[in-house]
């Protein structure tokens, strides 16, 4: 006979304090755990939101990441003479050529940071549709002005439309604020990208970025491109697989990191509920008695434990993923290790990272319920009868 479910639910309620102490300890875990894979998806989702389907990004190949890449001009006209790249009515390619430079700014909240500044091509609003003027005006063409992306305005101090941002021996003066959509593009400043080459004393630029003609072109782009012999040492790439790239590093760490420390703090948790498993146990040996001798059969006890073991785990992981899910209302920046400036992120949460938190909570309660189901159904009959 299987002992009814509605057994192993009422008994949930008999151990109120020990059984709300191991609810709570699991779900302080899941609530770690959950926050650090809603952080590194966060990451990854800014970054690849920064990229098109319909862009084409080249870079060198030997290059990490944008600020240590290198483009000449001369490789940019040649890139540029490609077949399937798209064109203005006027007949001009729907493309930026981008030096990519990191200054030193004030955080509002004390203390330097690095911050991208993006020179960008008069082509760059048709290239990024999604990127879109919030305040103040562009940026006037031949001028050190530079517009502003929304998550460097609430974080860096002299950031504001009016003022004065001073590098490169110059003064550049922000004249517009932009919003890119919660992309990375947000922690960015942009400007004249010949002024920038100018202000640093460079001639080519970090990258260059287009449009297709079609989305759906791009290896016949690419073929076109490897038999350029000229071409041999840059790489294009698909705009927003380029950024998804360039997310893997600093989400892998995060994930790892975080996980590692989560791993540390599960083991309390599960010993808690070991504890409370035990505990539960030792209570109830005259009740297990009465179940074996009711005809309850060994396997069917075990199960009946086991099964209060993970109800309270799965408690437990749900609380948490429920006050984890809040962490979506909430910005924060880190370094970026792709461009080593400061990236403003949202916590993120997905059906994924979801199901890895009550997966992990019922691991929890697995590991800790097992070995008292097991003493549980190996206790004697007559023993645990005359225990009362």
């Amino acid at each position: 006979m299987k002992i009814p479910l509605k057994y192993t639910i009422r008994n949930l309620g008999t151990r109120r304090l020990t059984t709300g102490i191991t609810v709570l300890g699991i779900a302080l875990v899941v609530f770690v755990f959950s926050a650090v894979l809603m952080m590194a998806y966060g990451v990854q989702k800014t970054l690849i939101a920064t990229g098109s389907d319909e862009n084409v990004l080249v870079a060198r190949k030997a290059a990490n990441g944008e600020i240590s890449s290198i483009i000449d001009r001369q490789t940019a006209n040649v890139i540029l003479t490609l077949p399937h790249i798209a064109k203005t009515p006027e007949g001009k390619p729907i493309s930026s050529g981008e030096p990519v430079v990191i200054i030193n700014l004030n955080k509002l909240t004390g203390g330097l940071s690095n911050v991208t500044v993006r020179g960008v091509s008069q082509q760059v609003f048709t290239l990024r549709p999604h990127v879109k003027l919030k305040e103040g005006r562009m940026f006037n063409w031949g001028s050190r002005e530079l517009i502003t992306g929304v998550a460097i305005e609430k974080r860096f101090a002299g950031s504001k439309i009016g003022e004065v941002v001073r590098f490169a021996g110059d003064n550049w003066t922000i004249v517009g604020l932009f919003d890119a959509g919660g992309s990375g593009f947000d922690s960015e400043m942009w400007g004249d990208a010949d002024q920038l080459l100018d202000a640093f004393n460079r001639s080519a630029y970090s990258t260059i970025t287009f449009r297709l003609d079609q989305p759906e072109v791009f290896q016949e782009f690419k073929a076109a491109f490897d038999k350029e012999p000229r071409l041999q040492q840059f790489e294009p790439k698909i705009e927003r697989r380029y950024f998804e790239e360039q997310s893997e590093l600093m989400a892998g760490f995060i994930s790892i990191l975080g996980i590692f420390i989560t791993v540390i703090f599960s083991a309390g948790s599960t010993i808690g509920a070991m504890i409370t498993m035990y505990a539960a146990v030792a209570n109830r040996t005259v009740e297990v008695g009465t179940l074996r001798a009711l005809g309850f059969r060994r396997r069917s006890v075990l199960a009946a434990f086991l099964t209060e073991s993970l109800l309270l785990s799965l408690i437990g992981g749900l609380i948490g993923l429920f006050f984890a899910s809040f962490l979506q209302f909430f910005t924060i920046s880190t370094l970026n290790f792709g461009s080593f400036s400061e990236l403003a992120f949202s916590f993120a949460l997905s059906p994924t990272i979801v199901s890895s938190s009550l997966l992990f909570a019922l691991l929890m309660g697995l590991l800790g319920g097992f070995l008292p189901s097991v003493r549980a159904a190996r206790l004697n009959i007559v023993n645990a009868l005359r225990s009362s």
